[in-house]
């Protein structure tokens, strides 16, 4: 579970009958003898030690982090004062080459959703960003083909620094467009082998999953650039950082949430039905983040003005993995090294900030949830990989360009603080994170292991805003609240699983997911446990909003599991669960969950897959 209770705990050690685990874990780069007092050892059976204390709270916004020249700071907050003319210091103007015609698609004259009292609660800020998209005389934000002029401009293949930058094409979109991405470094080179070399953890950013959520894109651009020759670059001293602004270019194209087919591809990163959807399980596989933030925009008006009669408030509602088994210590990370850090950023701007939450489509339901628990979202899935996972939800849905430079703000100060705690902390995250992938793997064979979990109900004040006067109105709500799980179901931790010779598409899914699958050499047997079936209905899938966009019907299928001697043939697959993805192989494997490979159509049979409960006397080849 994503809850954290003993800050010394000491992690099992690992069965030495197990193969191998996958990729061994970078280690951390020399460091001050003070911290080096802090690291782990190479040894498993060895405590992680007392958490490092977190910097004191603070009232304004953390103090910059040096700049590579004496006596310079990396000012904050970023953006440009409307009054200046002159290029910022520090900063390099590169034109962009001339823009493609553009075609307007994604943005027509709207009338504002509410009036002049509510719009004056959220004032342009200070400064104003620029981006092809934010021009004041347009109506359309900026289109692909201008985000990858952007990108172009920024990928200098000979840099004049330090700093390195490398355009990378991801993929394909399901109408051909180029899915784009940005590599910033100060790395010897620019390959994923050069990153996990360089002594500096690797952090990834990702906008615009769903196609009407602009803001994060727009905001992105501005981060791409301070990072390759402005305000950020120093803290490319301490950390890599690969951008992706759109990952729905499609959706983004026609001012839609879903994909082309209709998925959202935010509820497809274990299933990976959607190319866009691999093209970013791919990038985080390739250079293996610590950090991966993932910027959104949330409806304003819509269900909660129906409901509540009531328009959302908050400029920014932020989250951090809520799913099943995620680590304890990274929970603990994410909320002391990133949470707190970014609210007081957010506070010190000017924004308010609150966690994020939803409700239901059903006008009758008024319930408020945070975000789900599901391993399903880029959030929860990206956790499950042993990252710190962030999402950055600004105001935005259902208001078109209204307060838009706001919402850009909102998000280049939320991101900014996250790259700036991830260089603050980059040893201590390394730390962790060499500790989560032993204690993953060590837990193989051993224990519980949660197959489901729910939000714990509760109810609190929420703000709202009164949609006549503007002015705060507190409503008492009932709030499903992901910060603490209920276990519903759980089973005993087998050693792996095991897939039929059949299974090949849940066997590359596994495999896009960064899990090690091992392709059985010799026939043998092993003891395990079977899926007996109980009870079956159809169904669809579901989230805290309602129907999951995309999806084709699942298996709602409910199981009893069945100790048994079972043969195992030359050529079925096992998934050793000694290895640090683990729990992604639980969520994806465990047939009886809404998410499951089994409920979704990769595993056509129960009796294609088991729980293999000790370690197996086989042969194995890896197919990795």
């Amino acid at each position: 579970m994503n809850m954290y209770s003993n800050p010394h705990r000491t992690p099992p050690e690992a069965s030495s009958a197990l193969p191998p685990p996958a990729r061994p874990q970078r280690m951390p780069w020399k460091v001050s003898a003070l911290l080096a007092a802090l690291l782990l050892t190479a040894c498993s059976s060895t405590p992680l030690p007392p958490w490092p204390s977190a910097p004191a709270t603070r009232t304004s916004a953390p103090a910059p982090l040096p700049r590579v020249q004496p006596g310079t700071v990396v000012p904050a907050p970023l953006g440009q004062a409307p009054q200046a003319q002159a290029p910022r210091q520090g900063a390099i103007a590169s034109p962009l080459p001339p823009p493609a015609p553009l075609v307007v698609q994604n943005e027509g004259p709207m009338a504002p959703p509410y009036g002049a009292a509510v719009a004056a609660r959220f004032p342009d800020p200070p400064m104003a960003y620029s981006t092809p998209g934010l021009g004041p005389d347009r109506r359309a934000f900026t289109t692909n083909a201008e985000l990858g002029q952007w990108l172009h401009s920024l990928a200098d293949p000979a840099p004049r620094g330090p700093t390195r930058t490398k355009l990378l094409n991801l993929g394909m979109s399901q109408r051909g467009e180029p899915i784009l991405g940005l590599l910033v470094t100060r790395a010897a080179g620019t390959e994923p082998a050069n990153l996990d070399t360089s002594g500096r953890p690797t952090v990834v950013l990702v906008g615009q999953q769903h196609g009407d959520e602009p803001a994060g894109s727009e905001a992105l651009l501005v981060i791409s650039r301070e990072l390759a020759h402005g305000l950020l670059e120093p803290l490319l001293d301490r950390i890599n950082v690969v951008i992706v602004p759109r990952a729905n270019p499609d959706g983004a194209a026609v001012g839609t949430r879903v994909t082309a087919n209709g998925v959202d591809m935010n509820r497809d990163h274990l299933l990976l039905n959607t190319p866009e959807a691999r093209a970013l399980a791919k990038v985080v596989n390739d250079y293996r983040p610590i950090l991966v933030v993932d910027a959104h925009e949330y409806t304003v008006v819509g269900r909660y003005l129906q409901k509540f009669n009531a328009i959302q408030r908050y400029d920014a509602l932020l989250q951090y993995t809520t799913t099943a088994n995620y680590p304890e210590f990274l929970t603990k990370a994410s909320q002391e090294w990133y949470h707190q850090p970014m609210v007081a950023a957010l506070k010190a701007q000017g924004l308010t900030s609150d966690w994020y939450y939803t409700t239901s489509t059903n006008p009758d339901d008024k319930r408020i949830s945070m975000g789900g628990t599901q391993p399903d979202t880029g959030r929860n899935v990206n956790g499950l990989k042993n990252t710190v996972s962030l999402l950055i939800e600004t105001r935005g849905v259902g208001i078109g360009r209204m307060h838009i430079q706001r919402r850009v703000h909102s998000q280049v100060t939320a991101i900014t603080s996250a790259l700036r705690s991830t260089a603050e902390r980059a040893a201590n995250l390394e730390q962790v994170r060499s500790f989560v992938a032993r204690d993953v793997s060590a837990q193989a064979c051993r224990d519980q292991v949660v197959v489901e979990a729910a939000a714990t109900p509760t109810q609190r004040e929420l703000d709202f805003l009164d949609p006549e006067t503007g002015a705060d109105r507190a409503i008492r709500v009932d709030w499903n609240s992901s910060l603490t799980l209920r276990p519903t179901k759980t089973r005993a931790r087998p050693c792996g699983y095991w897939l039929s010779a059949g299974s090949t598409a849940a066997v590359e899914r596994l495999k896009m997911l960064g899990l090690q699958v091992m392709r059985v050499a010799e026939s043998g047997s092993a003891l395990a446990d079977i899926y007996r079936e109980t009870a079956r209905e159809s169904g669809d899938r579901q989230d805290v909003i309602g129907t999951i966009a995309g999806g084709k019907g699942i298996v709602r299928v409910q199981v009893s599991p069945v100790r048994s001697a079972i043969d195992v043939p030359a050529g079925s697959f096992y998934v050793p669960l000694n290895q640090p993805r683990a729990n992604l192989a639980v969520a994806a494997l465990e047939p009886d969950t809404q998410n499951s490979y089994f409920a979704n159509h990769l595993i056509e049979e129960l009796g294609n897959t088991a729980r293999i409960m000790s370690p197996p006397a086989l042969v194995f080849e890896d197919i990795n």
